[in-house]
Order: structure tokens, then C-alpha cells, then sequence
């Protein structure tokens, strides 16, 4: 008896470890393309548990405070999707170069997402452009 109680519990807890969430993206990288200072700076990385227990996102930083991310607060069941939203701040006029990084329960407990793009100034030309535009009115 106290044989077949041993497999049982040792059968069990191998279950029980074979059991995870899974977490796939959509996509793991979001192009902005080139955008004018002052756009709308909020893209949503989507996301599938395809694991056959619950997904927990414990947590989600950014590389950079001018990125702002926000995670689920509740359990993404099995088979559901889910999204993870990132403002970035588009006053600032640059290359964005960013990395999101996602921690949970799943099988890869740790996932880097990246963002990318340029914000630029409208009302500011640039040196080129100037040049270029002398040249055609002459």
C-alpha cells in the first residue's frame, strides 16, 4: 500500500510539473515608423496563453521612463488572449530604440519586447532640407 501511495504522489507532482502557461506574442517587436512629436504614443503587444494552466505577468518594466507599460492584473486562462499596452512619450523628438521586459509564470519566464521608430519636429527643418530647398529655387 504504502508502495502504490509513493507512485501515485510521485506520478502527481511529475503531472503537476509538466503543467504551464505559455506565453506567444503576436508579434515581439512594434514599429512606430516615423511619427510627429505630439502623436498618440500607445501600442498594445498582444499576446496568446497557449500553456494549459494560468498566465500571471508578475511584472512589466521598461528600459527607459519615457516608456510606460501596463500589464493584465488578472490571470490569462488557457487558449485566452491578453495585451500589454506601452505609451511611449512622443515630445521627445528621436530615434526610439526601447526594450519592454515581461516576467510571468510561463515557460519562458522572462521575454524582451522592443519598440522602435523616430519622432520628429515638424516645424524644425532640417539642415539637408534647407539646402535642397535653396537649391531648387534657384
Amino acid at each position: 500500500m504504502k508502495q502504490l501511495i509513493t507512485i501515485l504522489f510521485i506520478g502527481l507532482i511529475s503531472l503537476s510539473l509538466n503543467a504551464q502557461a505559455k506565453i506567444e506574442f503576436k508579434a515581439e517587436t512594434i514599429d512606430y515608423g516615423t511619427i510627429e512629436k505630439g502623436a498618440d504614443g500607445v501600442r498594445v503587444f498582444e499576446f496568446t496563453n497557449t500553456g494549459d494552466e494560468p498566465l500571471i505577468i508578475s511584472n512589466v518594466k521598461s528600459s527607459c521612463g519615457c516608456t510606460v507599460p501596463s500589464k493584465p492584473k488578472d490571470p490569462i486562462m488557457p487558449g485566452d488572449t491578453g495585451e500589454i499596452k506601452v505609451k511611449y512619450d512622443t515630445n521627445r523628438v528621436n530615434p526610439i530604440r526601447k526594450t519592454i521586459t515581461v516576467m510571468s509564470n510561463a515557460e519562458t519566464p522572462t521575454v524582451a519586447l522592443k519598440i522602435k521608430g523616430l519622432v520628429v519636429d515638424p516645424s524644425k527643418v532640417s539642415v539637408l532640407d534647407k539646402k535642397e530647398k535653396s537649391v531648387m529655387e534657384q
